[in-house]
């Protein structure tokens, strides 16, 4: 049997597990079109988007083990409050190769605004679970509201560029 401690290790990391994955589209041509775009003064250095990742994949992965310990693992009750994770997660993780894979901002929009409504159904979900659990999920929330705002003002400032057209090589 393994230690008590390694479900909780095993939740909390596997978030940034499909965060890892996305980066994939953020190199090499993808980085390269996205730093050629308009962004608006108020968007955040490059350096500190790992750490505020690393942070927000963390807190929900940690959150999640706490339903799932109060739920008693994966259990009929824990089915919608770990459904909505998961939901919203995939959304998360599909992000990146919408928006700098297929360069498709609009799209990539979409997904953010459907990744708020599930990372607040799953708020709300946890919250009868765990207030805890629920609140460790408040300022990734608050980030996807930025990260929406972000990329709409990005998307409409590069209307020329919103088709998904790749930069000649």
């Amino acid at each position: 049997m393994a230690p008590p401690w390694v479900p909780a290790v095993g939740f909390t990391l596997v978030p940034s597990l499909g965060g890892f994955l996305g980066t994939q589209y953020i190199r090499g041509e993808g980085f390269r079109w996205y730093a050629s775009l308009q962004k608006p003064p108020w968007h955040p250095p490059r350096w500190i988007l790992a750490p505020i990742w690393g942070t927000l994949y963390s807190a929900m992965g940690y959150g999640s083990y706490l339903i799932w310990k109060e739920l008693g693992g994966f259990s009929k009750e824990a089915v919608v409050p770990l459904g909505l994770y998961a939901g919203q997660l995939a959304l998360n993780w599909a992000w990146p190769p919408l928006f700098f894979g297929a360069r498709q901002m609009g799209w990539a929009l979409v997904d953010l605004l459907l990744t708020g409504g599930m990372a607040a159904a799953t708020a709300v979900a946890w919250r009868q679970v765990s207030p805890p659990a629920a609140c460790l999920l408040y300022p990734y929330l608050a980030w996807l509201a930025f990260a929406a705002m972000l990329n709409y003002r990005i998307w409409q400032d590069n209307q020329g560029r919103r088709s998904g057209r790749r930069l000649s090589e």
